[in-house]
């Protein structure tokens, strides 16, 4: 049986109490303590301080949540925010009620996060906040990006490696855009209706490259470097069709585009071999000629 880990702990921890409080429970963090097997110190914290957005109130030694907000959180909202509460700052507008917003089930539709990285979007969250009400609202777009202007239908925003995207669509083909690179968002009062299959493809997908209809590349992984992607998905949509007699590895996967896995076989040359296409090989080879041409004029 695997070793729970601290971390998962706290989330569990976490998780019951909140759930305790949305049911209307007043709590004692003495009880709480026994409960969970910790100081009455650290249950302390999770009130003054992981919660500290909650409106709760207190009444002798008891903490509850105030009425307006009994009910309001689902069992999802619940263990969605036992997983964010150790990175607060993954979400660009810092204030308390942003947090408070990751309850109401309608704003989990407008966010989507891979990954517990994220940048500093303090400076942008109006522009932010305006875009997750397009979303939920269901209304186009107007905004200008790489001196082109653009009339979309926003889907989702994608937290992605760091970095957030707008996933929306242009004349029915679904695009990921920079948030920090859009320019002059004007928000329309005119509606479209959401289409559940790009829904998935957005929530799917494990990059910013949608696409409906993906290319299949084959790649052939030296038996020196196979540990690594056995032990995690290195390409998009990895998957490992065959383990050959020396210890190499067929592998598969899925992209969009060729600058979505070009850049990962170019860092494990000269370990990694494409096998198919033959455009792609090609593109590679192409590739490091030019590199290797321009390094000797360099020279």
């Amino acid at each position: 049986m695997t070793k729970t880990t601290d971390h998962d702990k706290t989330a569990v921890r976490l998780t019951e109490i909140l759930k305790k409080f949305n049911e209307g429970e007043k709590l004692d963090p003495k009880e709480l303590a026994l409960e969970f097997n910790v100081t009455v110190r650290t249950i302390q914290r999770d009130l003054l301080e992981r919660f500290a957005y909650l409106p709760l109130r207190k009444d002798g030694s008891l903490f509850y949540l105030e009425s307006f907000y009994l009910g309001k959180l689902n069992l999802k909202d619940v263990e969605h925010f036992a997983c964010l509460s150790g990175i607060k700052a993954l979400f660009p507008k810092l204030k308390d009620d942003f947090l408070r917003e990751l309850f109401d089930s309608r704003i989990s539709q407008a966010d989507l996060v891979k990954g517990h990285h994220y940048e500093d979007l303090s400076k942008k969250s109006h522009e932010f906040k305006q875009l997750e009400q397009a979303i939920l609202q269901h209304r186009f777009v107007q905004f200008e990006y790489k001196e082109k202007t653009y009339r979309a239908e926003p889907y989702k925003l994608v937290n992605h490696k760091a970095i957030w995207y707008l996933a929306a669509k242009v004349e029915n083909v679904l695009k990921a855009f920079c948030f920090t690179q859009l320019k002059g968002i004007v928000i329309e009062s005119e509606t479209f209706s959401p289409d559940l299959q790009t829904h998935q493809i957005i929530e799917q997908e494990d990059s910013i490259w949608f696409a409906e209809n993906k290319r299949e590349v084959v790649l052939k992984i030296d038996s020196s470097v196979a540990q690594y992607f056995k032990r995690r998905d290195l390409l998009p949509n990895q998957q490992i069709d065959k383990t050959l007699e020396d210890g190499s590895l067929i592998v598969s996967s899925r992209i969009a585009h060729d600058h979505q896995i070009l850049p990962l076989i170019r860092y494990w040359l000269p370990n990694v071999q494409v096998i198919s296409p033959n455009e792609l090989r090609h593109t590679l080879f192409q590739g490091l000629r030019d590199y290797l041409s321009d390094d000797e004029i360099r020279q």
